[in-house]
């Protein structure tokens, strides 16, 4: 099964090893991200085996503009006309106008891992080569908690893209951190909290600065990009994310 309760109205979506974040409030629905391109089935998928609609949508919030994330945007706009929003900072990545992603090649370098090697299988079928821009994206539409279903708070994370958000859920007691902090990645050796490989991320040195702004929030449960959620809060899993930096981000 790809979608999971993880708290009250508040729902994780498994995409092609990457997660997207659901919250609930009645009838009306907020997705965090929207996996590959290749991801919209298991969207729509996992929204009717929860008992609702595509169209119950009512806006996407993006964490950034990697391929992996903004893979059903334009699925949903086209078909539903669902509105999605990412910080200022960000859209332009979004729109195709600016490129902070690592290359095939950044991959290529690396497919002597074999766990590295099946993980490009999937993703280049899920549409890992397929160029994505998001021409509707818009900034977020006000400062501080938006007016959605759930209520998310953005927290500007910036290093692994110069515009990453992550969004703080202060009612439901946790946290949906995209690329800024993860638990498990195929390219990666380790389980449990981390950053993700260097290569992956356009500033480093911000990288581990945004863990800074996420560590004193108030969120027992942790959601990320990439991996299981860590139900340890988020100041342990940023303890437990430096310690592992100094590795993995060689």
């Amino acid at each position: 099964m790809r979608h999971r309760q993880v708290a009250d109205d508040v729902f994780t979506i498994r995409g092609t090893d990457v997660n997207m974040v659901l919250l609930r409030e009645g009838r009306d629905l907020t997705l965090i991200d929207a996996g590959w391109y290749g991801d919209a089935k298991i969207i729509e998928s996992a929204l009717r085996a929860l008992g609702h609609r595509p169209e119950d949508i009512v806006a996407v919030l993006l964490t950034h503009a990697h391929l992996d994330h903004v893979g059903a945007l334009n699925h949903l706009h086209r078909h539903y006309g669902t509105p999605a929003y990412t910080s200022p900072t960000e859209v332009a990545h979004a729109r195709g106008e600016v490129h902070e992603s690592a290359t095939p090649l950044d991959v290529i370098k690396r497919l002597t891992n074999p766990g590295t090697a099946a993980w490009a299988l999937r993703i280049t079928a899920a549409g890992g080569l397929r160029k994505n821009p998001v021409p509707h994206i818009q900034p977020f539409p006000t400062a501080g908690p938006l007016d959605l279903p759930g209520h998310p708070v953005p927290i500007s994370s910036p290093g692994h893209t110069s515009g990453h958000t992550a969004f703080h859920l202060p009612t439901q007691g946790a946290i949906a951190t995209g690329d800024a902090l993860i638990t498990a990645h195929p390219t990666s050796p380790h389980q449990g909290p981390q950053l993700l490989p260097k290569f992956f991320h356009h500033n480093t040195d911000q990288t581990l600065t945004a863990l800074t702004t996420l560590e004193p929030l108030d969120a027992p449960l942790v959601l990320p990009g990439h991996g299981l959620p860590f139900c340890k809060g988020i100041t342990e899993a940023v303890i437990r994310a430096r310690e592992h930096a100094t590795t993995l981000l060689r």
